[in-house]
Formats: C-alpha cells, structure tokens, sequence
C-alpha cells in the first residue's frame, strides 16, 4: 500500500475577504508540482463564503464539479435553467461536459457558507451537460459509511467516472474496513472533522487529507468523533 500525505496546514490558501478558500491541488494562483492531482480527482477545495456573496457566472466544460454544503446555505444557478438552495445533508452534482456557466452563492444573509467543491476528470469527454441536486439524509447512519455517488447508478448520484464517494460520521474507537470498487483504483480520504488513525499507524486530523493506492483495501479508526469523506477514483487518466 502506498500513502500520499497532505497536512491541512500544507494548503494552498487565499483569503479574498468574501472568499477564505484552501486548495489540495493547484488551483488559481496556488501551483504545487507535488500536487496536481490524485488519479482523476482534480480539485479539492475548502471554501468559506462570506453572507451574500459568492462566485458569479462563470464556465465549466470536461469536468465532473461535486459541491457539498458542510454549513449554511448553498444557491446553484446555471444556464441550463437550474436554481436551488442546498444545505448539510444534501449534495450537487453537476456534468460540465460540453460546457455550462454556473453560479454560486451564500445564500444567507447572517451567515458564513462552509462547503467543499470538488472536481473530477471524467471520463469521457463532450456530452450532455447536467446538473441535479440529491438529498443524502437517509442514506446517513452513525459508525457507516453511506455511499453517495458512484458510476453504476446504486446511489442516489452518479457521475462520468468510474469512481465512488462515501461519507460517514464516526464515534471514537470505530474501526472501519473498506475495500476498492476496482483494483486499479485509489482513494482520497479527507477528515472532515475529528482525527482517525490509517491501518495503526498515520494519524490524520481535522482537515487532513491522505491518497491510498496499490492495495485493495485498507482500515482506518476513529480516534474520536469524526466526520470522513472518501473518494474512490481511477489512478491513470484515460485519453
């Protein structure tokens, strides 16, 4: 098994006053060599958004964009006729493919918008756009990991990938085993909130993130309450 580390101190980080945003990957003005991406997983980012503000119209095209709302109020809007408000609990998946313009916005007015924008390569390029927002409450159960994206259409999302997202919210001394979808694959788990220990011997904290391949499994434990999401993908990038 091998394990690629990235401290949540180690970031790329801007602070634009409406915008306070931590970066994995090189995004923006932040360029890591080190850190271009994990498999197809392009972007990971930490965003908090000030009350009322937001990112205005702007493109996307080739890429899968997965937004989850971890406090307050997320407002999508698109040129494809799509408005709605999204909170912890819910999710927005959205397929660039051949282009779409979207927005993003707080959608309070007292409070800051904590969420994480993800992007992933997908993987065949040039459809259809789409875009749906999905109500993963139900699928939510302490000590579990609820499966809430993948490929295949057994969870409440898919995306053009070959990859599956899970979450899950952790007592202490929880011990969870997960094994890869494809052996090929790997994940990215990313803590949330809590600390957890990686097969007895790495300890990852709040914010965190760790990349795991060439295994086709591994455990991790909760040291204490904790929040974790993982993200299966493919580690090579077909052209």
């Amino acid at each position: 098994m091998k394990v690629i580390l990235d401290r949540a101190g180690s970031r790329g980080h801007a602070n634009h006053g409406w915008l306070d945003t931590k970066h994995t990957f090189s995004f923006a003005d932040y360029y890591n060599p080190k850190r271009i991406h994990f498999g197809a997983l392009r972007v990971l980012n930490d965003d908090t958004v000030a009350p009322g503000k937001g990112f205005g119209m702007h493109p996307h095209q080739n890429m899968e964009v997965i937004s989850i709302p971890l406090k307050g109020y997320l407002r999508h809007g698109d040129n494809i006729e799509n408005s709605e408000v999204i909170t912890p609990g819910d999710i927005q998946v959205m397929s660039a493919g051949t282009g779409i313009f979207h927005s993003e916005y707080n959608d309070s007015n007292d409070e800051p918008l904590e969420f994480l924008q993800i992007w992933v390569f997908p993987k065949t390029k040039d459809t259809q756009p789409k875009y749906a927002n999905y109500n993963i409450r139900a699928l939510e159960q302490r000590d579990k990991l609820a499966f809430i994206i993948s490929p295949d259409g057994d969870t409440p999302a898919s995306i053009n990938q070959d990859a599956w997202f899970s979450l899950g919210k952790l007592s202490a001394g929880k011990t969870i085993e997960y094994k890869m979808h494809k052996g090929e694959n790997g994940v990215y788990i990313f803590v949330i909130e809590g600390e957890i220990k990686l097969d007895e011997e790495l300890t990852l904290s709040r914010r965190d993130g760790a990349g795991i391949f060439d295994t086709e499994g591994f455990c991790f434990q909760a040291m204490k309450e904790s929040e974790v999401l993982l993200m299966e993908v493919p580690m090579s990038l077909e052209e």
